[in-house]
């Protein structure tokens, strides 16, 4: 008996990808309150336009994101967004990470973490990439941690959720060829496991 392994790709959305990447944001948002900033009911009301235009592919694009595809259902997502103003430039923010549970264990989120640090390291005025976790998300800031990022700090009272707030812890990555860099040596003699 033959078994047959799905075919997975990492690959940049577009904005013909608005439909999938809108319905399964959408439905993290529903599964996982406590680990977005956005609501349901509030990207729901979107129009599609504007989740078209997140994904737009021109060339001076400052926000990007990329999906992580199981026999060409989309099933993982992640964005990273630079700053414009002038004196934060040297920082992006990854953000909208999400891996349906079906397709977890496959090391879909460590592709898609690398996805976003590979073009951010192509990105000429890039210094560092930022984000927030959710405090207590063990397995989501463990894989941050495994791709280089360090935690600098936790915000309380972060978001507001049913019932009162969950907290969020904001880590950061220097990029190749910065001090400290994921991945390089400057990071205690870390490398990047698994990659």
């Amino acid at each position: 008996m033959q078994h047959s392994s799905p075919d997975i790709s990492i690959r940049r959305l577009t904005p013909d990808d608005a439909n999938v990447y809108r319905s399964l944001m959408l439905q993290a948002y529903a599964d996982y309150p406590d680990a977005f900033t956005s609501s349901v009911a509030e990207r729901e009301a979107l129009p599609m336009t504007w989740w078209a235009e997140r994904l737009a592919v021109e060339t001076r694009a400052r926000e990007w994101v990329w999906g992580a595809f199981c026999d060409g259902a989309l099933v993982g997502v992640v964005g990273l967004t630079a700053q414009t103003r002038e004196k934060a430039r040297h920082k992006a923010t990854l953000f909208g990470m999400v891996v349906s549970v079906a397709h977890r264990g496959r090391k879909l989120g460590q592709r898609l973490v690398q996805a976003v640090l590979d073009h951010a390291a192509q990105q000429p005025d890039l210094r560092l990439v930022q984000l927030t976790v959710t405090q207590g998300n063990a397995a989501a800031q463990s894989l941050y941690e495994r791709m280089g990022f360090q935690p600098f700090g936790v915000e309380p009272m972060a978001v507001a959720v049913v019932g009162g707030y969950v907290n969020k812890v904001h880590m950061w990555c220097p990029l190749p060829g910065h001090a400290g860099a994921c991945g390089e040596s400057g990071r205690g003699g870390q490398g990047l496991p698994g990659l």
